[in-house]
């Protein structure tokens, strides 16, 4: 695809979708229902849209991703991106990188962390406990056997509870799942 971004950024891209997404004013009743439960209230996203497709589906994911992503207690917001955002370069998944380095960026304010994770990825040097939740969801990423009990003692030693390392699984896990559905429905393309 033309114009097609294949370097890891913190800047988000556009998401170019190879389906043509739902049109809200051509949408069923049941894709409406659906896309009630988006988390932004500021528009749509063309990946939502084609999600909707499935609306079945689409309403099944949706709150799973937000009780994974936004749920109060348990691991921090900015932890969670870290998760996602691990298994996201694992997953060489271009536009999900950049919303989860991104939304890190934006909830720290340390711009640094993400960029060394780009630079270095799991080796990335880090404070020991993002170190431990990089390490463990790249680990959990490229298979999930890879990441064993010396990498869960890690999490435990950097601090995290078992609600934080459920936490962190979940959003590693969620990210394998999405990224794969990102790079077949579409591809990430620079604005303009």
């Amino acid at each position: 695809m033309s114009g097609e971004i294949t370097e890891f950024t913190a800047e988000i891209p556009v998401w170019r979708p190879h389906v043509t997404p739902v049109s809200l004013e051509e949408a069923s009743e049941a894709q409406r229902e659906a896309l009630k439960v988006t988390p932004s209230n500021t528009r749509v996203s063309d990946y939502v849209l084609v999600l909707a497709h499935d609306h079945e589906s689409l309403g099944a994911r949706t709150p799973l991703f937000n009780a994974i992503m936004y749920d109060r207690g348990g691991l921090s917001r900015a932890e969670r991106e870290l998760g996602a955002l691990g298994a996201s370069v694992v997953n060489r998944c271009i536009y999900c990188a950049a919303v989860h380095a991104s939304r890190f960026n934006q909830l720290t304010k340390e711009p640094e962390v993400t960029e060394a994770v780009f630079a270095d990825g799991e080796a990335a040097e880090l404070d020991p406990r993002r170190a431990a939740i990089l390490r463990f969801a790249v680990r959990l990423s490229r298979s999930p056997c890879a990441a064993g009990e010396e990498d869960v003692a890690a999490l435990r030693a950097a601090g995290l509870t078992e609600a934080e390392i459920l936490d962190l699984v979940l959003s590693a896990a969620l990210f394998g799942w999405a990224n794969r559905l990102m790079h077949t429905l579409g591809a990430p393309v620079a604005r303009g």
